[in-house]
């Protein structure tokens, strides 16, 4: 089973990472662990590091940890903690790198972080703070934009936790054999229903199908252990198409709490190809994703 000790919940006091945070408590009243809030002030000289700033502009930007300190506390003191040690911290930099220096910093187990959404700013602001966070970090990342139905409710410690339904997506690759074993973990702490799921791209006829889904389903189901069964239900599924436009068909036709996807990583190529499957599983999703990196 998964050991999560340190979950560390990033927060711009939006209402996605407010949402974010309600998923952060609960799973950290769910594993006993200690939860970290994180908010970033991010120096105007790191944008415009050659422009001088007036003087009353330079005290207002002073003043913002002190109102950061005390939203974060507001904040904690509003939710039912249920025994939870909590713990807040402020931090001055370029947003990305203090959250991945400070996850790194707190060895932390889990990363649990909002996003924005679909286009315009929102898009940009997720390739500039997520989507980086994504790729960097050492650890899963949990990212909740604003899932259709939750799988968290914070205010009841008996069942923090409510994790029904898992989907993981998986071209088979080293990278998705980590997730995996999370995809696998959770639904065996959870008792919860698996989904283990492959895309076929560019099958070009019928035989050659048929004879495709049924090598895929054979390496599919030789994928989670036999023991696995005693405590959650696992099943397959193949799809033919568009890698990302069948995960979210999926998700909707099986109402998934949670979607789990392994992530390439941290050069140029592996922006690419995280671009185009799980970036657009995150942006266009209605259920959380985690992304576990190799």
């Amino acid at each position: 089973m998964l050991r999560i000790e340190k979950i560390l919940c990033p927060i711009d006091f939006s209402e996605y990472s407010l949402k974010a945070f309600e998923y952060a408590q609960s799973l950290a009243q769910h594993y006993g662990a200690k939860l970290l809030l994180q908010h970033v002030i991010q120096p105007l000289t790191s944008t415009y590091p050659y422009y001088a700033f007036p003087d009353a502009l330079n005290e207002a930007f002073c003043n913002l940890e002190t109102s950061a300190e005390q939203n974060l506390s507001e904040l904690m003191s509003a939710q039912p903690a249920g025994g939870l040690e909590i713990r807040r911290f402020v931090h001055k930099g370029t947003v990305p790198d203090c959250i991945l220096a400070f996850a790194r910093s707190q060895a932390a187990d889990l990363i649990v972080m909002g996003t924005h959404g679909r286009q315009g700013f929102d898009h940009l602001a997720m390739g500039s703070v997520t989507e980086k966070v994504l790729r960097k970090a050492h650890c899963p990342v949990l990212v909740v934009r604003k899932p259709t139905h939750d799988f968290v409710n914070p205010g009841d410690p008996s069942e923090p936790v409510r994790l029904k339904k898992i989907l993981f997506c998986t071209d088979f690759s080293e990278y998705s054999g980590r997730a995996l074993t999370y995809a696998l973990s959770l639904a065996m702490e959870y008792n919860a229903e698996l989904t283990l799921l492959h895309v076929l791209e560019d099958v070009p006829s019928t035989d050659d199908l048929q004879e495709g889904v049924g090598e895929v389903t054979k390496r599919l189901d030789e994928l989670a252990p036999q023991e696995a069964g005693d405590w959650c239900s696992v099943r397959t599924a193949v799809r033919i198409g568009k890698p990302y436009q069948q995960i979210l068909q999926i998700s909707l036709e099986t109402g998934t709490d949670l979607v789990v996807m392994g992530v390439r990583g941290r050069n140029a190529v592996d922006l690419a190809l995280f671009g185009s499957t799980t970036h657009r599983v995150i942006q266009l999703g209605t259920s959380p994703v985690l992304a576990v990196h190799i």
